[in-house]
């Protein structure tokens, strides 16, 4: 994405009224004017109820058109006004990211009798007892869809686990027991077998279960038009259906159809795996440099900066990284809460937006704000900035000046289409400055801070080079005066 920015369109605890189409509809002029290339939007179908942020994932045929789960809209609101933003925001040239839940299914429709076994929590692979018979929630029908698009019933066939048995009230996980029937092999190796994550977990290895998603996914593409799925929790999946669903999409779609998977992990090896296997066919969300950001964040001048990228997927693979900040899983109050900190945000941002490398995305709750008891204002104005000054002056390699654990900075190189050149440089501490190289051709030019953090200019000297610096702990972009 040659420049582009994605914003991730929501955050988790947006108001529950239905109003979040029409919100962003209104929003696509200025988001266009900003810079941004694309949106990453929640999930659209219909769920547990209107509370539900979307991955209690119910009928994905239901894009709030049928009274299911007492409501007709979903959180956001109902498809007609979903239809009409998305064809606001193409008619602005903006992309449209779907987040697609395919790992499990939520608020069944009736119990089902069927044999499990119990396994342990921390490896799936170790059995607690002898099978049984339990009941669960495992009956899919969709009677307020009454068949329309799909008439595909779900059982208990269709998935591999469930965490809690009606019969004797007690919960755990258990491993449905049935002919070819086990734990999805192609998944992470955590906890023995992360096959399993929460609700009915789907059994990806079922022909009919295949058959269909693949049919889903078609009628999705055309019915709404969007640009490209965001897979949630892809290390949950078997890479063998994912490789066939990659397939499908892109047969339908073409092969310009965006797909990019969230693979929550640090261990940048099965990362690599999980690229390796799925043949580099979807883009991943750099998780490691997140959390190297968010522990930068927490150890201010104690942490080395030069460190930032170490074992990174933009570092390794940067083609198929996509670069974040924080996102609806790290903000505070969710289960995979990894926060960084206030301070740390705009340097944090200036690290994924001032980059050749990577396509980096603005989380919602960053740029807007989040609500309830953990409320954050949002940096708006200091993003803005950072995404104009990475579409104006951020262009070509970069050379960088890693050199001292608490300063650190990189001169953007330019193109022969666009030669301008822009310094930055990062402290953790109170100020810091970096001897950098720019071109003997600024000989005597002034170069000012972008930021506008009303530093003197720098004047660029005989040789080529400059005394840049950030006066506090923060960032400072440096560009030619003129």
């Amino acid at each position: 994405m040659d420049n582009g920015v994605m914003l991730q369109g929501f955050e988790w605890y947006l108001p529950q009224d239905g109003s979040y189409y029409k919100m962003m509809t209104e929003r696509v002029e200025e988001l266009k004017n900003v810079g941004f290339t694309s949106v990453w939007i929640p999930p659209v179908f219909k769920s547990t109820g209107t509370n539900d942020v979307g991955y209690g994932i119910y009928d994905m045929f239901d894009l709030g058109e049928f009274d299911q789960k007492g409501t007709v809209r979903t959180k956001y609101g109902v498809k007609s006004e979903l239809l009409q933003m998305i064809n606001v925001f193409h008619e602005h040239g903006l992309h449209i990211y779907a987040d697609i839940v395919m790992n499990h299914k939520a608020g069944g429709d009736r119990q089902e009798k069927f044999i499990a076994v119990e396994v342990d929590m921390q490896d799936r692979n170790k059995e607690i007892g002898e099978p049984r018979d339990i009941s669960g929630w495992t009956g899919f029908d969709f009677p307020g869809r009454g068949g329309k698009y799909s008439g595909f019933k779900w059982n208990f066939n269709h998935f591999n686990g469930v965490d809690y048995d009606d019969l004797t009230g007690s919960k755990g996980i258990f491993r449905i027991i049935g002919e070819n029937k086990g734990w999805n092999l192609g998944v992470s190796y955590e906890r023995g077998n992360y096959d399993y994550l929460m609700f009915a977990d789907i059994d990806h290895a079922h022909p009919e279960v295949k058959s269909e998603f693949m049919n889903w996914a078609q009628w999705f593409i055309k019915e709404t038009g969007v640009d490209g799925f965001r897979l949630d929790a892809v290390k949950h999946i078997d890479v063998a259906f994912l490789k066939e669903f990659f397939e499908s999409v892109r047969k339908t779609a073409g092969d310009e159809f965006y797909i990019l998977g969230e693979y929550w992990t640090n261990n940048m090896n099965w990362i690599e795996e999980f690229l390796n296997n799925t043949s580099f066919k979807v883009d991943l969300f750099d998780v490691p440099l997140h959390f190297n950001l968010h522990k930068a964040s927490l150890e201010g001048d104690r942490y080395d900066l030069r460190k930032i990228f170490d074992n990174t997927l933009v570092s390794r693979y940067p083609n198929e990284a996509v670069t974040f900040v924080d996102n609806h899983d790290s903000q505070p109050g969710q289960g995979l809460q990894s926060w960084v900190e206030p301070w740390f945000k705009e340097v944090a941002y200036s690290l994924i937006l001032l980059r050749s490398k990577g396509y980096p995305c603005v989380f919602y709750g960053d740029y807007y704000g989040t609500g309830e008891e953990h409320q954050y204002d949002g940096i708006k104005d200091r993003i803005d900035l950072l995404i104009h000054i990475r579409q104006n002056y951020c262009f070509g390699e970069e050379d960088d000046y890693f050199q001292e654990s608490n300063v650190i900075g990189w001169v953007r190189k330019g193109t022969e289409d666009n030669p301008i050149k822009a310094a930055v440089v990062i402290s953790n501490r109170v100020g810091g400055k970096i001897r950098m190289y720019i071109g003997k051709e600024f000989n005597g030019r002034e170069f000012i801070d972008k930021l506008e953090n009303k530093n003197k200019p720098v004047v660029i000297q005989e040789d080529g080079f400059g005394e840049f610096y950030t006066p506090s702990a923060g960032v400072s972009v440096w560009v030619p005066k003129d």
